[in-house]
């Protein structure tokens, strides 16, 4: 069976990147009679705003989206993530690191995601490298391999990508106590069966560090597609960081048919209420019909 999920961080309101997202993840699972699960990524409290989970929720119903099985929190499933590194660690995949973010960045060089980690604490240079006496607490990164890790992706085609080379040894666990993103994203992909991840483009650079992980803890990878990101007039993705206003609950139908556009969705016929228009979408539902690059929202609109 197909399961899909849709899975939003409780940082703020949902704008319309955010209901891009939703509609396109939520037909894609529905028109092959799939399942569609919603999934709190809850797990950095300091960027977490308050009521917004709850916020986001309610925006979904109020736009018509109905879930599959109870909503999944990843604050609750941290002995999930446990289990994983110490899996990870009985394999020597698993290393503490004492690196201060300052010192590893002016040793490092630029890589696809940022910074590429130097390696300084990872156990085979131990020998050549002197951990100074510190009370700070460690961090935890993964070993990568020196080769490439290549996917098909159902939208852009074969992406590849080289762990060592562009990304470095990533972090699972970090110093301040906090689970990382790409653990705690694949250990719950794995636990909910989830086949199919239908997602924005600015996360393409992190699947090459998921699909690593997946094959580490001998789990299967899902089916890939990375949607097309929404610009502003500067070329900017939609997003918090861009001010990108929160979804107008009077608009539904306005804002809906908006991102139908977007899509490559046929106009749809009036309507009585906005499951209607999903249930439209799902009907004329083409993932091989969808743009590759980004849509800058300003020129679509005029």
């Amino acid at each position: 069976m197909y399961i899909g999920r849709f899975a939003p961080s409780p940082t703020g309101s949902l704008h319309i990147g955010s209901l891009l997202t939703a509609l396109a993840s939520y037909a894609d699972a529905k028109s092959q009679q799939g399942k569609w699960l919603v999934r709190i990524e809850d797990i950095d409290p300091p960027r977490e705003v308050k009521g917004a989970a709850d916020e986001i929720l309610h925006t979904l119903e109020s736009f018509g989206f109905e879930w599959d099985d109870g909503v999944i929190y990843q604050s609750r499933r941290q002995h999930l993530y446990r289990d994983a590194l110490n899996e990870l660690m009985a394999q020597n995949l698993a290393y503490p690191c004492f690196c201060s973010r300052k010192d590893w960045h002016n040793a490092a060089k630029i890589g696809v995601d940022g910074f590429v980690y130097n390696g300084h604490c990872r156990p085979s240079l131990m020998s050549t490298h002197k951990i100074k006496s510190t009370h700070k607490q460690a961090a935890w990164r993964i070993i990568v391999p020196n080769e490439n890790i290549t996917f098909n992706d159902a939208i852009i085609g074969l992406y590849t990508q080289n762990l060592a080379h562009d990304i470095g040894d990533f972090v699972l666990l970090r110093a301040d106590g906090y689970w990382a993103y790409q653990l705690a994203v694949v250990v719950d992909d794995a636990e909910q069966g989830i086949t199919h991840i239908v997602r924005g483009q600015d996360l393409l650079v992190s699947t090459p560090r998921q699909i690593y992980l997946q094959r580490c803890l001998k789990q299967k990878t899902p089916h890939y597609a990375h949607l097309p990101l929404l610009v502003n007039q500067h070329g900017q993705k939609w997003s918090k960081q861009t001010l990108a206003p929160k979804l107008n609950l009077t608009q539904c139908e306005q804002i809906l048919r908006q991102v139908m556009h977007y899509l490559n969705i046929p106009n749809a016929p009036s309507v009585n209420r906005p499951q209607d228009l999903l249930t439209w979408t799902i009907q004329h539902w083409q993932l091989n019909h969808l743009p590759t690059h980004s849509i800058n929202t300003e020129k679509e609109t005029k």
